[in-house]
């Protein structure tokens, strides 16, 4: 950054190093960060999970451990004061009130026992000695401010009562309650939709010029940082390995790493002219009038009050060694259409799974099928037992569908399958928390390719995953197609990976498909109007885009 940012610079890091205490000794996690961010402006920290970004950023307001940290050398100057040589009680003053913070996931950020007014009102209340009625008053305003929806009313709410759009804009209100000089966004948009992802992002861009905040912003994802970010360093292996402007270094990377980055973005992986020859294969899956309602009742009658229709009269054919796509915004019925066709969700219908009609089977006559059909999660950490090791794992299936293998057998194909999916064998005895997400998503494959199943319901099976690991994963899924002629239905909101992975697309909204056809011809020339604002949204990411503008 040139020497004017650096005298007027709000926050400047320098030759920062963070050790941890571990079981195994002290564990140097960043070393010799620098750099320096002034007011107006937005530096980015790019980089792979365990890079460094949210250790260097949780750094600043001293939120890590303070037995088990050690700074062993550098500065974080904060308007002049060093926080790393301040006291308990001047950092709390500064955490909430000058410095704010936007995590990840606001679900797990909001305390589900307090109502969102509350919590946005109780920086107010700790920071700036505000009357509860002039802090709801503040809150009301700011929850309008970021775009909520009749805010007196959601002032009441609890998270678990909004979408996750909604609740991210209540953490962005939280955040600006005690007008912060500094916002430190920790992959604020990464589990939104495209369009909330959109809105968010441009929410932040005008709140940053009203307030005249800098920004520091933590993302794996370089399209949404090329539009967003005036500033980038680029983290591997807890340093900095590049930063600059971020059109010099999207224009110009000098750094192998920050190159390996940029060419992570998924590429269409289906050749030209498999779909149409995906035609003539029998169809493996199909549904015909799916329905899928909730109701929710009140009083003492437990009287309807309210009828979702997560599924509403759904036709779909999946043919065999098909990826058929199916995307739309939280709530448009994706998951639940998944869930039904494999039969885990009541519905009504017709459903044929390999020419057999099944939605009428009982659980007990589905269970020879469910083999047929298996399911890869979005977050691999929270759907594999941490109590359970690798083999154990990986070999469930093989005890409850293949009861006739030995021990040996068993631990035969599980080495297979793990040499398969691109892991090696000598794992078998380690445990979940000992992988990174991505080889975690890898382990969660090779437990369902191990029952060597027709069809694969794939839901987020990404969204939670580096940009470099993203990539990997996608061109393992589709080697593990090819090979073995497995169909799949994807179920995202990333586009980006739709569009490499699929060969038809249908688009959900409000429980009904309101455009199909294949990938090719809906990117190029989607027909109905929500299609095409779901693609202006997802692709304004893309790295060869405009700066984002509020």
């Amino acid at each position: 950054m040139d020497n004017m940012n650096k005298q007027n610079s709000i926050l400047e890091i320098k030759d920062l190093s963070v050790d941890f205490d571990t079981l195994a000794g002290s564990v140097n996690v960043v070393r010799d960060i620098n750099f320096s961010l002034a007011a107006g402006e937005t530096m980015a920290l790019v980089g792979e999970s365990g890079s460094g970004k949210s250790v260097t950023a949780m750094s600043i307001l001293r939120l890590h451990d303070e037995e088990k940290v050690n700074y062993s050398s550098g500065s974080i100057s904060f308007l002049g004061n060093n926080l790393l040589g301040t006291d308990e009680n001047n950092i709390k003053a500064v955490r909430g009130s000058k410095i704010s913070m936007i995590f990840q996931e606001p679900m797990t950020s909001l305390n589900p026992t307090f109502t969102v007014g509350d919590q946005i009102m109780e920086p107010m209340l700790i920071h700036k000695g505000m009357s509860k009625p002039a802090a709801k008053k503040r809150a009301i305003e700011l929850m309008e401010l970021t775009g909520i929806p009749d805010p007196h009313y959601r002032f009441d709410a609890f998270p678990h009562l909004l979408s996750g759009g909604q609740r991210q804009r209540m953490m962005i209100s939280m955040a600006l309650a005690c007008d912060p000089k500094l916002l430190i966004a920790d992959e604020p948009t990464t589990a939104l939709d495209v369009t909330v992802q959109l809105q968010i992002l441009l929410l932040l861009e005008k709140l940053k010029k009203e307030f005249s905040m800098a920004v520091l912003m933590i993302s794996h994802d370089l399209n949404l940082v090329k539009r967003f970010a005036d500033h980038v360093c680029v983290m591997q292996e807890g340093n900095i390995v590049e930063q600059g402007r971020v059109d010099g270094l999207f224009n110009d990377p000098q750094h192998p790493y920050t190159i390996k980055l940029l060419n992570s973005e998924p590429e269409r992986i289906i050749p030209d002219g498999e779909t149409q020859a995906l035609r003539d294969n029998k169809e493996l899956l199909s549904g015909h009038h799916l329905k899928c309602h909730f109701t929710s009742t009140k009083g003492f009658f437990r009287r309807t009050s309210n009828t979702v229709k997560a599924v509403d009269n759904i036709d779909l054919v999946l043919r065999e060694g098909e990826t058929l796509g199916i995307v739309g915004e939280s709530g448009s019925g994706k998951s639940t259409l998944g869930r039904c066709l494999l039969k885990l969700e009541n519905c009504s219908g017709e459903i044929y799974f390999d020419q057999k009609q099944i939605d009428h089977l009982t659980h007990t006559a589905l269970r020879p099928l469910r083999k047929e059909f298996q399911v890869v999660f979005q977050d691999p950490y929270s759907s594999l037992s941490p109590r359970m090791t690798i083999e154990q794992i990986v070999g469930e299936g093989l005890q409850i569908h293949f009861p006739h293998l030995n021990k040996e057998q068993r631990r035969e194909k599980i080495q297979k399958v793990l040499l398969e999916v691109g892991l090696e064998e000598d794992i078998l005895w380690r445990y979940p928390h000992e992988f990174s997400g991505g080889q975690r998503q890898r382990i969660a494959i090779a437990r369902v390719v191990i029952l060597e199943p027709k069809l694969i319901l794939l839901d987020e099976p990404t969204s939670a995953l580096d940009v470099s690991v993203q990539k990997q994963v996608l061109v393992l899924l589709r080697e593990l197609q090819e090979r073995h002629k497995i169909s799949y239905l994807f179920i995202t909101h990333d586009l980006k990976v739709i569009e490499a992975v699929a060969h038809r697309i249908m688009v959900m909204k409000d429980g009904k498909i309101i455009e199909t056809g294949e990938t090719n011809d809906i990117f190029k020339a989607p027909k109905e109007t929500y299609t095409q604002n779901l693609l202006t949204a997802s692709l304004f990411k893309d790295v060869g885009g405009e700066k984002l503008n509020a």
